[in-house]
């Protein structure tokens, strides 16, 4: 057995729990190695030799019950795998702690590239990148098109007031995490309060939708749709708007947060969203609300980090800079607003 344990998962007794529960599955000695973690859940590429997998679990000395996201999480793309939706196939729900000292889930390992930069994107060249980005957008109405009771997802959220909640949640997470004035940011939020739109019928939403949450494979197709942790029951125009404002180009160089929007051949927001129309049947009209709310979302998000790196909590480059594209993000969010 391999005594190379990543941090966070002992591959020995991960081993014995896929021979209980998936026996003949694994052929060999199991090896690993920590593909991304912090904040957010720890995700592992473990291999017997033979056959890739990913192994998904909370962070390190995490204290929030995020069993419950790895159950979210397993349960979301068992429902959505026999559907047209893009996601690995689950081979494994561990809510037993004892395993590796936190619920795990296990997955099959997607080939493909997750683009985080234009920089990235370049080598693809316009044609190929216009092509990824709009099936992003193709990826997504059908994500949005899957019944969630055919799918076993009736109780996965709370539809209802989803707006006003997500609202609510971003205003009280801003509260939590600010020590500075940031003019515009209460008028955005109370603004959006009192332009709050009708929402559609309920879908499966992504939480995060964007092209470095997806996996794109050799022929600029969406292999798979990952990271599916804010995922729920609710309003799907919140998804196109996360897609509309992360297609917007910041102008802003070397900048901390990265976009994609501003690579050769990216289709322009509103491309994107005539084309979720045309495929989705849904009515758009509103898209300037939904694109506001995300700024505002990205905002509170920064904002966030900003605070703990003034309390000295953050560590890394460019965190020093992150306070400063907050007011863009607020004034993108007001313009994007008033030009709804």
């Amino acid at each position: 057995m391999s005594s190379d344990h990543p941090p966070g998962l002992d591959l020995d007794r991960l081993r014995r729990r896929l021979d209980r529960e998936r026996p003949g599955l694994v052929s060999g000695p199991l090896t690993g190695r920590l593909i991304e973690g912090g904040r957010s859940n720890l995700t592992y590429a473990v291999s017997d030799g033979n056959t890739k997998w990913v192994v998904r679990r909370p962070p390190l000395g995490h204290v929030l019950a995020t069993a419950h996201d790895m159950k979210r999480e397993h349960r979301v793309i068992s429902a959505l795998h026999p559907t047209a939706v893009p996601v690995p196939e689950p081979v494994l729900l561990c809510e037993d702690e004892d395993v590796v000292g936190a619920p795990f889930y296990v997955m099959e390992f997607v080939d493909g590239t997750p683009y985080r930069t234009a920089e990235q994107l370049a080598p693809l060249g316009p044609d190929r990148t216009r092509a990824a980005v709009l099936g992003l957008v193709d990826t997504l109405v059908e994500l949005h098109a899957v019944d969630p009771a055919e799918a076993g997802l009736a109780d996965f959220g709370r539809p209802e007031g989803f707006l006003d909640r997500q609202l609510r949640r971003w205003g009280k997470q801003l509260d939590a995490s600010r020590n500075r004035e940031l003019p515009g940011i209460e008028e955005l939020h109370a603004a959006l309060g009192r332009e709050l739109p009708e929402s559609p019928a309920p879908a499966v939403v992504h939480g995060d939708y964007r092209l470095d949450n997806v996996l794109i494979g050799t022929h600029d197709e969406i292999k798979a749709i990952l990271d599916w942790e804010m995922s729920t029951l609710g309003d799907p125009l919140t998804d196109l708007g996360l897609l509309v404002m992360y297609s917007v180009p910041l102008e802003t160089p070397d900048s901390p947060v990265s976009t994609t929007a501003a690579a050769a051949g990216h289709p322009d927001p509103a491309e994107l969203i005539e084309r979720y129309a045309a495929r989705s049947g849904r009515d758009v009209s509103a898209i300037s609300w939904y694109t506001a709310f995300a700024w505002f979302k990205l905002a509170v998000i920064l904002e966030g980090i900003h605070y703990r790196y003034t309390l000295g909590q953050t560590v890394g480059a460019g965190f020093d800079r992150i306070g400063e594209l907050v007011p863009v993000f607020i004034e993108h969010g007001l313009t994007t607003l008033q030009e709804g």
